[in-house]
């Protein structure tokens, strides 16, 4: 997902991971198969079978801690913060973990064409000494539209078909 925004002299592009679920939904979802899951356990286990408590518990906790790792692995962002003279890309959950502060005029769009149809081009953002990627994670037709803004505020100086290689 690619979010823009327009603030005094700067431009933001805000791209993270398609979400289907908030934090909240899932806890939901774990409530609504909770429910039936302990009621069965606990139903069994007044008959006689005690010993599917901790199965049906410890299926409810690895339930609840997948879903958490996935709401927490889709927080992620990558903020392209856009200025007169400067390019600065943050990336990382919640707050920025990495900050590259690049000089604009010698920061471009590095292109790295699909392997297939399916898949959208891998998009990096490089100066002389470094280079990090940028929306890795989306799908083919978000890659093509980060792509266009991004081509509006920085020149693409290589374009190609090499999949590994580095600076």
């Amino acid at each position: 997902m690619i979010t823009e925004l327009f603030e005094n002299d700067e431009r933001l592009i805000i791209v993270k991971p398609n979400k289907s679920a908030t934090w909240r939904t899932n806890l939901y979802a774990l409530i609504a198969i909770s429910i039936p899951s302990l009621g069965a356990a606990i139903g069994f286990a007044l008959l006689g079978a005690w010993p599917i408590l901790p199965f049906a518990g410890a299926e409810l906790i690895g339930l609840a801690a997948a879903l958490y790792y996935v709401n927490w692995k889709l927080e992620y962002r990558q903020v392209v913060t856009f200025q007169a003279a400067s390019v600065k890309i943050e990336k990382g959950y919640f707050v920025p973990k990495r900050t590259w502060l690049w000089a604009r005029d010698e920061t471009a769009v590095n292109v790295i064409e699909a392997k297939n149809q399916w898949e959208g081009p891998e998009l990096w953002l490089h100066n002389k000494e470094n280079r990090t990627a940028i929306g890795e994670f989306l799908n083919k037709e978000e890659a093509e539209d980060l792509l266009k803004r991004l081509r509006a505020e920085l020149p693409v100086r290589t374009y190609g078909s090499e999949r590994k290689f580095t600076l």
